[in-house]
């Protein structure tokens, strides 16, 4: 079966920042990961975590940038934007906001949340009739986003052997998805070799993980969980993403990638 490429997929690379729990993030941390097709550099993402609010009440702004270079646009041209309001206390999404621009595609949507109710607005743009189309949707649970989902996840303590859940909702869609903890490697990155995580996110979930046919993530084995690399498997063959750069973040840089 023929997988479309998408880039937003590389999403799973999460950002932390601290809350008002003893989450091991801090505020105004940033990752900037190199986006590789073989040997060809071919963009860049970034991912920011700030403090902020939403209608008075105190969040994380999840902000994540990915763009191709100019040259690798005339292959695969890509300009994505996603964002998250995360409440800093209940942990939970007030709002995701989804733009992406990959190849001829394009898409626009944007998700209000009533966590207390379990509903959700859910507005998706119509290119074609230049308005926004709008459905009232339940939740089947309390919900996160397809970037907060992650923060979430690398809160916990996880170790080989464990396939923890991820209740999300995207595009429309509330599904349970799994991850699974594959094993414990070391790898060469930025900060040097550094012993991590390798997980395994479930790609049978259409609206979390569509778009690659294998997606992997080396996060570093301890309280912090940053990603280090990611490995996609899409159509057009196979992206490796690696930490290039990082800022508030309780590591030193000893190197380049």
């Amino acid at each position: 079966m023929k997988v479309k490429p998408r880039f937003y997929l590389l999403l799973i690379i999460c950002l932390f920042s601290t809350s008002l729990f003893a989450l091991p993030f801090q505020d105004g941390e940033k990752l900037t990961f190199s986006v590789k097709y073989g040997i060809i550099k071919a963009g860049t993402a970034t991912f920011e975590a700030k403090s902020s609010t939403y209608q008075n009440r105190p969040v994380w702004r999840l902000c994540i940038n990915a763009q191709t270079y100019p040259f690798f646009d005339v292959v695969y041209k890509i300009r994505d934007k996603i964002e998250s309001w995360w409440d800093k206390e209940t942990l939970l999404p007030h709002k995701s906001s989804k733009q992406l621009h990959e190849g001829k595609y394009q898409q626009y949507r944007i998700h209000y949340f009533d966590q207390v109710n379990k509903k959700t607005t859910y507005m998706k743009w119509s290119y074609k009739e230049e308005k926004w189309k709008t459905e009232e949707k339940n939740l089947p649970f309390e919900t996160q986003d397809i970037v907060s989902s992650f923060y979430e996840l690398r809160n916990r303590s996880l170790k080989p052997g464990d396939k923890p859940k991820l209740y999300v909702t995207t595009d429309g869609k509330s599904v349970v998805t799994t991850v699974k903890v594959l094993r414990r490697e070391k790898v060469s990155s930025i900060f040097g070799d550094v012993n991590c995580l390798v997980l395994e996110p479930d790609m049978k979930s259409e609206g979390i993980f569509k778009g690659s046919s294998k997606l992997l993530i080396w996060v570093t084995d301890d309280a912090y969980k940053i990603p280090v690399k990611v490995e996609s498997s899409v159509s057009i063959g196979t992206f490796v993403v690696q930490l290039e750069d990082a800022q508030n973040v309780p590591y030193k840089i000893k190197k380049s990638n």
